[in-house]
């Protein structure tokens, strides 16, 4: 829901900062894997007991995948660092909820679950969405240059990216923030539904 403000923003310094990373000869696929590494971290110092220090790196993470975009517009743009963005994207937002069931599993088991699960659908939606939106040539810029369609939704990245701030400040809040945002994860993927049936009519 505020990804497209959230673009407006960070785009015009993001992409200065891509234009010198590109002419630095460091290509836009590197960046993107650099920001799953950086994810990944964030996700094994969870796992291992220590959520505030992996807010670094989780940050640091996100700054990486919109700089991939930023240097790829800065260079040159390709199919494979589209598909790969979103990839290591999905891997990272899988990546965290897991490193706080393994930190708890008891306390965090269904709640992860439940998050996960709704991550699937979401995950599903959009990417069914964005498949269609190419056989009809849609195409927007509302959430910034993409390889792939972006449809809107209550839970974007950016509320995504916040709310695995919030577990990492609070993390004995897991489940019940768990609970809630996957909850309205569902609501979101409903609602993708709901439009792809308005917008691509049998």
């Amino acid at each position: 829901m505020l990804d497209g403000v959230a673009r407006k923003l960070i785009d015009p310094p993001l992409d200065r900062l891509g234009r010198h990373v590109a002419a630095a000869g460091i290509g836009a696929d590197a960046v993107t894997l650099a920001g799953l590494v950086l994810g990944l971290m964030a996700a094994g110092a969870i796992a291992l007991g220590a959520p505030g220090w992996a807010l670094l790196p989780l940050l640091a993470s996100r700054l990486a995948d919109g700089l991939d975009g930023a240097v790829a517009r800065a260079s040159h743009k390709t199919d494979f660092g589209g598909y790969l963005d979103i990839t290591c994207d999905f891997v990272f937002y899988g990546a965290i909820p897991l490193g706080f069931v393994w930190l708890a599993p008891s306390a965090n088991g269904a709640a992860g679950a439940f998050l996960l699960a709704s991550f699937y659908a979401n995950g599903a939606s959009f990417l069914g969405f964005a498949i269609l939106a190419e056989k009809k040539q849609m195409s927007t810029d509302a959430r910034g240059v993409k390889s792939l369609y972006f449809t809107g939704g209550l839970l974007e990245g950016t509320e995504t990216i916040a709310f695995f701030v919030a577990l990492c400040l609070w993390p004995a809040w897991f489940a019940p923030l768990a609970w809630g945002f996957g909850g309205v994860c569902f609501l979101t993927a409903g609602s993708r539904v709901l439009l792809a049936r308005r917008v691509f009519p049998g």
